[in-house]
């Protein structure tokens, strides 16, 4: 997950802690270090081998900055949450056959669509 947030009341913090407790692997990049239900929250982008899912909760105008990282992950697929949209790093990821989704995790896992 990139835009991870400490705060409780954050949708993505909902989000890391809904995923965790499905039994999902969860890794998370934020703003901030800490941790939500056993899951670290890095201020550092890592390298990953096997990320099926890559979920944003940021904003499309600081997305640019990821699009190399996120494609470097070759995920799968990306999911933009609401207010996350971004139709031209969608058209980037689909050239490269990245499944790209403009839904909500949250309302994704509660479906058992995820």
């Amino acid at each position: 997950m990139l835009g991870a947030s400490l705060k409780p009341h954050r949708f993505s913090h909902k989000a890391v802690a809904k995923l965790a407790s499905k039994g999902y692997e969860v890794v998370a990049f934020g703003l901030n270090e800490g941790e939500i239900n056993g899951v670290t929250i890095d201020t550092k982008l890592k390298e990953y081998n096997d990320i099926h899912t890559v979920t944003l909760y940021m904003n499309p105008n600081r997305q640019p900055d990821f699009y190399e990282y996120i494609l470097s992950l070759q995920p799968e697929r990306v999911i933009f949450n609401p207010g996350t949209e971004n139709p031209d790093f969608c058209k980037m990821l689909q050239e490269k056959e990245i499944k790209c989704e403009v839904a909500c995790t949250l309302v994704m896992l509660a479906s058992n669509q995820y």
